[in-house]
């Protein structure tokens, strides 16, 4: 394959090559859960796996763009959308796990939960602000908002981010290693934008000079 300009036949194997990869660790969770192998708190070990790859996605679908600029390759642009709904999937069976196996759908527990530890606060939040995002991921949607109204609403990706980084470092009590590399992650992935955005030359002045 062309990694420079795949065919469109290509470009459908490779979507559904990702396809299958980013349902790995799904699979995993479910062959660990059928053979009891899922630790001595079965609830906490799903709610933090999902957690985990939710957050993992997310970053994965921010690192697209800069991974496009640095390679001029146009196509990693298609599976942008893709992994974006996988974060949110995730996002799904994360909090699903949460207001199921651990809470049971006692919503007024679960109200009170939200309103009184912060790291649920933020994480809701972030869930909260994620949902419209998938919700208008269609060509009909972008058509139908507008590309301008869309780009601006898809830009809550950014804070829904930071909001998942937070929820994690607040939940974690001790060993903040996985958040902070988190942190770290993120903090390089939307730095990029602001030097990039800054770098953009104003329209009608000069181009930005090269550092």
């Amino acid at each position: 394959m062309s990694l420079l300009s795949p065919t469109p036949r290509q470009i459908q194997r490779l979507k559904a090559s990702v396809f299958a990869v980013c349902l790995i660790p799904l699979a995993l969770l479910a062959a660990r859960g059928v053979g009891g192998r899922l630790g001595a708190n079965p609830i906490e070990y799903l709610t933090h796996s999902t957690g985990w790859w939710t957050l993992a996605f997310l970053l994965i679908t921010l690192l697209v763009t800069p991974l496009r600029r640095l390679t001029n390759l146009s196509w990693l642009l298609r599976l942008r959308r893709m992994l974006g709904l996988f974060a949110f999937c995730y996002a799904c069976l994360h909090f699903t796990t949460y207001l199921w196996l651990d809470q049971f759908f006692d919503w007024k527990a679960i109200l009170k939960d939200i309103a009184k530890r912060p790291f649920i606060t933020v994480g809701f939040g972030a869930f909260v602000l994620l949902t419209p995002l998938a919700a208008t991921s269609t060509n009909a949607m972008v058509r139908r908002l507008g590309a301008r109204r869309w780009q601006h609403l898809h830009r809550a990706v950014y804070a829904i981010a930071v909001l998942g980084v937070v929820h994690y470092w607040w939940l974690v009590k001790k060993d903040i290693t996985e958040p902070a590399i988190f942190a770290v992650l993120l903090a390089i992935l939307l730095g990029t934008r602001v030097l990039w955005r800054r770098r953009r030359p104003a329209p009608g002045g000069p181009p930005a000079q090269a550092s």
